[in-house]
């Protein structure tokens, strides 16, 4: 088989990746591979002048700068812009992409097993009150026994909900296999065999939120969900259920969410905010019934350098005429739909 360096014929590679910065997402190794097979010119997104020199011999992009049809064009031999941050943002002219024949790719996969593991974490959190115990035991209020397991339930066999079945959603299924749940899943980009052949139920969003015990929110923002689980939603889940939410915030309408979780209607775990950082006088900050997460889920070193290890594997490939299968391929139907910010 073929070494990247000796089928890469030397093309330029334009890496800036802000806003990460290089040594997170390629190890010295990883990145010496690059330097290795390809002409790599590390740009920053605001040199405007750098990138007028490099793009019109530019093989691939990787990172998320601004790419608006006009920077495109003076790109004649561009074949594949490589998102390393995990969000397909509107900065980019993506038709332009896709009439010219270029891979879209993002890093979405990298991020996929860190945040199952950490929802699967936070559901048994929520499912035993374990750090809300922690935290009673530390002021000396702790509860011996039964008496502190009066609201606990198991996740085994329980009837588990899914706000979406992507990237994230399939690696959580995975992981709670083991636990035998009943799972409906609602996902409206997906026809029901999908979900069937996976060994789920799918369902519309009203069964879904009325027949959960635990419900994960695992969407990704589009023009058509934003605050898709507001006031009336979220009075449809049950009494004492457990919502989990490691997407993005915009599916959730927050304010409806903290009236029902500082009135004992539900408990929760909440890993992303509409406003990050979060102000110091939140009220979420003092609201018992909420395990809070700072954005912590996906972003953990072992994820950060896997993307390295995709954009080589898949830029491999491109270089010898062969389709990437790594990195997530942006679809042209719905890439222009997502409406993701940048975290922090």
């Amino acid at each position: 088989m073929s070494s990247v360096a000796e089928t890469s014929a030397r093309r330029t590679v334009i890496l800036s990746p802000a806003p990460q910065p290089v040594d997170r997402i390629f190890t010295t190794g990883a990145l010496a591979r690059l330097r290795d097979a390809f002409t790599v010119i590390e740009v920053e997104p605001e040199a405007r002048e750098e990138w007028e020199a490099a793009l019109p011999t530019a093989f691939a992009i990787i990172g998320q700068p601004d790419l608006p049809r006009e920077r495109l064009l003076k790109a004649p031999h561009l074949r594949a812009l490589l998102n390393v941050e995990g969000n397909f943002y509107p900065n980019v002219d993506y038709p332009t992409c896709f009439e010219r024949g270029i891979h879209v790719l993002g890093c979405g996969p990298a991020y996929a097993q860190a945040v199952a593991e950490y929802a699967l974490g936070l559901s048994l959190d929520l499912a035993r009150g374990i750090s809300r115990e922690d935290r009673a035991f530390r002021a000396g209020r702790e509860r011996y026994l039964a008496a502190g397991n009066a609201d606990a339930i198991l996740l085994r066999h329980a009837d588990v909900g899914f706000i979406g079945y992507g990237n994230l959603g399939r690696a959580l299924h995975r992981l709670l296999i083991p636990f035998s749940p009943t799972l409906r899943v609602y996902d409206p980009w997906l026809p029901d065999a999908v979900v069937q052949d996976a060994d789920a139920v799918p369902a519309i969003l009203e069964e879904t939120l009325q027949r959960s015990q635990f419900l994960f929110v695992l969407a990704a923002v589009t023009d058509a969900n934003q605050h898709l689980l507001g006031a009336d939603q979220l009075d449809q889940i049950p009494v004492g259920a457990r919502l989990i939410l490691v997407s993005r915030a915009a599916v959730v309408d927050y304010d409806a969410l903290s009236e029902r979780v500082a009135a004992g209607r539900l408990l929760a775990a909440v890993d992303v905010w509409p406003q990050e950082p979060v102000a110091a006088e939140d009220p979420w900050r003092g609201m018992e019934g909420v395990v809070l997460s700072a954005h912590r889920a996906g972003g953990i070193p072992a994820a950060f350098t896997q993307i390295g290890d995709m954009v080589l594997d898949d830029l491999s490939l491109i270089a010898r005429g062969l389709p990437p299968v790594r990195m997530q391929i942006a679809a042209r139907e719905l890439v222009g739909r997502y409406r993701n910010r940048p975290a922090g």
